[in-house]
């Protein structure tokens, strides 16, 4: 990196100016320009600086930047600019040699150091700019998480948030103006909060009730999806995601989703893991686009409601491919065609027929699953079976 780049991305506690390290102030002092947002700029003081406020939408900010080079430009942003804020954005647009950073402490690190949590084992999420669902796979009794939100409102709905999963037992520290001569630090049961909060805010929840917590295994209960009774159940389920064996940053076709719970289990076993659903129906479609906002994941699912193979042509190269709906004998060779690890169900004989070839031609594991669940039998108890499922596997 250049010794003097012409940007510099500073992070600004709500102390302004003062609270900057001698790197930062010398840096500002030298700046021709400065972005950053209003109530940033109303805290510089003796600048001779152009002051440009940052624009809504946030990218329109990032245009206006290319514009500015040639000149010293000082872009200010909130504590840490690399920890859910802007850093990461710029540093993606401009060269390694074009910009230089001097980081604030982050609202997440003020917060723990109030509430004397280890922060290496509190979940930090960005929630300014995303849904609360974002919050739903750490819902469990005992977790800790601190939070950044949009504004003021945005308390009270975290709040209802949390008391419709069922966890309205959790205590809400609310922080207002952290770091600043302006800080306000307030406590809440989550059932109780009300109150009018200022920006900017940011929430620690101790997170208690009786909610319906995910499992951090694959096989989540059914009843977490929507559906129409047309999915892989939990026991199949699981079995299925186990052989898939997501890894971080890889991608997923899910193809005849369903209600999507393959899919969505993918994506809920890591952050990074991303899928495409291809589903033919609209109405099934739309439930697998309700489940995946309802658990926070749908920033993350493409999905495509239109029929397989048809649909598949431009999506982009799967690391993994599951076939649990729709299959054909045209599917098959399409999908054994890929670069990629399958997983494939068949319940009809057709299918099964269809694997058993495929396997013997191409190798790969063939299993057959049969499941019975103990049902009322009069007044007794008998087993009724599941149709069998047979799983071709392949690894590539």
């Amino acid at each position: 990196m250049s010794d003097t780049p012409w940007l510099t991305i500073i992070g600004m506690g709500e102390d302004g100016v003062a609270g900057l390290s001698m790197r930062s102030q010398a840096a500002l002092a030298q700046a021709e320009v400065v972005m950053a947002p209003p109530r940033h700029l109303e805290l510089l003081c003796n600048t001779t600086a152009q002051t440009i406020p940052w624009p809504v939408p946030f990218s329109d900010g990032i245009d206006h930047l290319e514009t500015l080079r040639g000149q010293r430009v000082v872009v200010l942003a909130s504590g840490d600019p690399f920890w859910f804020g802007a850093g990461s954005v710029i540093a993606q647009r401009f060269g390694a040699d074009e910009w230089a950073a001097h980081p604030g402490p982050s609202c997440f690190a003020l917060a723990a150091s109030h509430l004397g949590w280890a922060l290496e084992r509190t979940t930090c999420l960005g929630l300014h700019a995303a849904p609360m669902a974002r919050l739903r796979r750490h819902l469990a009794q005992g977790t800790r998480a601190i939070v950044t939100l949009r504004d003021g409102d945005a308390v009270g709905t975290l709040a209802k948030y949390l008391c419709d999963q069922g966890f309205g037992d959790s205590t809400v520290t609310v922080f207002e103006h952290l770091g600043g001569p302006q800080e306000r630090v307030t406590n809440h049961a989550a059932t109780t909060l009300n109150g009018t909060f200022s920006h900017p805010v940011c929430a620690a929840i101790a997170v208690a009730g009786l909610g319906n917590a995910l499992t951090h295994a694959s096989g989540q209960c059914d009843d977490i999806f929507q559906n129409d009774g047309q999915m892989t159940k939990r026991p199949i389920r699981a079995i299925t995601l186990s052989t898939l064996a997501p890894k971080p940053h890889e991608h997923l076709w899910d193809i005849g989703g369903g209600s999507g719970s393959i899919a969505l289990e993918w994506l809920l076993a890591h952050p990074s893991t991303r899928a495409t659903c291809v589903e033919p129906r609209e109405d099934r479609a739309a439930n697998i686009a309700v489940n995946a906002d309802t658990l926070g994941v749908s920033h993350r699912l493409t999905l495509v409601t239109g029929a397989a193979p048809e649909a598949l042509p431009g999506l982009e190269t799967p690391d993994a491919v599951f076939v649990g709906g729709g299959l054909t004998a045209a599917l098959l060779d399409d999908v054994i065609a890929l670069p990629a690890r399958l997983v494939i169900n068949a319940v009809t004989l057709e299918g099964e027929a269809w694997l058993s070839a495929a396997q013997a031609e191409h190798g790969g594991d063939l299993m057959r699953i049969e499941i019975a669940n103990a049902k009322p039998l009069g007044r007794k108890r008998g087993w009724v079976s599941s149709y069998p499922v047979v799983q071709w596997s392949l690894s590539r």
